[in-house]
């Protein structure tokens, strides 16, 4: 019996993020209940979106009760696409792009089941790749695997970084060893190596996604977040998987570099969820686009990403109404590629 045909043995590969991007996708905030603010958290996704909008188009999915709304909010200069979602994090429910070096492009539909059946309803946003992907009008590759964007970084060149405490997880995959996990992983996104990163259990929501971690910013180089102090609550956590990346070698037998960046844990939140993370930041055409803490480390980061990236600007938005959710910038934000 012939093997099914997988996005990377018909020769698709993900590109790394800072390849040119032909759009951003995003998804309005919804879920009632799990914002203290709607309306303040749907100011902040506007403006994260207006700073993307700078550098290249966005289309945002939205759900057609919402659909007035959001376009006072957002503008004429956003695309909006009605769609039946549950929540807002496009990084997570949304698909992940591959492209062929040759003008083709395809898309990879995970499942999703809310970060392990955290939240309910999540049928509407496990339909989100395949709504996205139709009106990109790419061909679509379904996966058995329970996964998100956010459990993933690329180097575009082979190499796939995530975490064993997100896709491993009882609540995603139940009976999936990490081989066959990696195995899929591989053949979904065109990778040749995956590295394991130990992730972050305490992180409850996702449990430890690697784009609150660490994240390729160019072949060869990652950016991952500083030890901190004795005393910080993930200084362990932290420790280990900078221990578990350093002398890693990429797909093509590099050595990577580690840049070390701190977390915003001088910003004064007495939510547990709050998002910290700098890594968490976007990467679009001409730009990165970071949150804003109105912390000091706000500036030092923001010196590291122009010093990674010399051609592009640095966007700072204030997301205190996104942070709140648990996630960043990175988590409501899915770039498609360029073919």
């Amino acid at each position: 019996m012939a093997e099914q045909q997988s996005p990377k043995s018909a020769g698709f590969r993900m590109p790394a993020e800072w390849a040119p991007h032909l759009r951003t996708w995003m998804m309005w905030p919804t879920r009632e209940g799990f914002w203290p603010d709607m309306e303040e958290t749907r100011r902040n996704y506007a403006a994260v979106a207006h700073a993307i909008r700078e550098f290249e188009p966005l289309t945002m999915l939205v759900r057609p009760e919402d659909a007035a709304a959001a376009k006072s909010l957002l503008g004429s200069d956003i695309e909006i696409l009605t769609s039946p979602i549950d929540d807002s994090w496009a990084r997570d429910a949304g698909p992940c792009f591959l492209t062929n070096g040759k003008g083709g492009r395809v898309g990879v539909s995970f499942g999703f089941n809310a970060w392990g059946g955290k939240y309910q309803p999540f049928d509407g946003d496990d339909a989100v790749s395949d709504a996205i992907l139709n009106a990109a009008e790419v061909p679509i590759f379904h996966s058995s695997l329970i996964a998100e964007g956010g459990g993933v970084s690329v180097d575009g060149e082979g190499t796939i970084l995530t975490t064993g405490s997100c896709f491993p997880n009882a609540n995603r995959n139940p009976g999936w060893s990490r081989d066959r996990i990696e195995q899929e992983l591989k053949a979904m996104l065109g990778g040749d190596k995956v590295i394991w990163l130990p992730g972050n259990a305490e992180e409850t929501e996702t449990d430890g996604h690697v784009d609150g971690i660490a994240t390729f910013v160019a072949p060869g180089v990652v950016l991952i977040e500083a030890e901190g102090p004795a005393d910080h609550d993930w200084h362990s956590i932290n420790v280990a998987n900078i221990t578990a990346m350093e002398n890693q070698t990429d797909a093509k037998g590099r050595g990577i570099t580690l840049v070390k960046i701190p977390d915003a844990a001088s910003a004064v939140t007495s939510d547990p969820r709050f998002c910290r993370s700098y890594v968490n930041s976007y990467i679009c055409n001409g730009g990165v686009v970071m949150p804003e803490y109105g912390i000091r480390e706000d500036g030092l980061v923001r010196e590291v990403f122009q010093e990674l990236f010399p051609g592009r600007r640095v966007s700072l938005v204030p997301i205190p109404a996104i942070a709140i959710g648990g996630g960043g910038i990175h988590c409501i934000t899915q770039q498609e590629p360029a073919a």
